[in-house]
């Protein structure tokens, strides 16, 4: 693992623990849970994206981000010193809906699952067979000596 690994990894820790004890911006407070998905820095460490995961709807999402936009400054001091870099990266903070994609999914195929069930087809139903032969032919393979 080079340093811009280590200092991704470090980056991502830092911040998680300072966004949930530091941060005071009510928009990013009234979000909930706000977790860093990944860090990713430029070869020359001036620049970290960071992406966020913000588990709340749209409007309180986009607001939660615009506060961690204007607490970047302020974050970019005590990440520095914790991580001894003589000069921290600018952050700049990305929405990252994956985790919310997840869940999103998850619930649909619970929905989904509920719905077989109720129709009587869930995982412990047997699958119908398709063949096009007709009810009284026989099975495929047989001959008719074989009854």
């Amino acid at each position: 693992m080079g340093r811009k690994e280590r200092v991704e990894s470090a980056l991502r820790e830092e911040l998680a623990a300072l966004i949930a004890r530091e941060v005071k911006d009510p928009r990013v407070q009234a979000a909930g849970i706000v977790s860093i998905a990944q860090v990713e820095c430029t070869a020359d460490l001036s620049v970290a994206k960071v992406w966020v995961s913000i588990y709340a709807d749209d409007k309180v999402a986009e607001k939660a981000l615009a506060g961690l936009q204007a607490s970047a400054g302020f974050l970019r001091g005590p990440v520095g010193r914790r991580l001894n870099l003589q000069r921290p990266p600018e952050l700049r903070f990305v929405r990252d809906a994956t985790a919310e994609m997840s869940l999103k999914l998850r619930e649909i195929v619970k929905d989904d699952e509920a719905r077989a069930r109720a129709a009587g087809r869930g995982p412990d139903a047997e699958p119908a067979a398709a063949t096009d032969a007709p009810a009284d032919a026989p099975a495929p393979g047989s001959t008719a000596d074989d009854s």
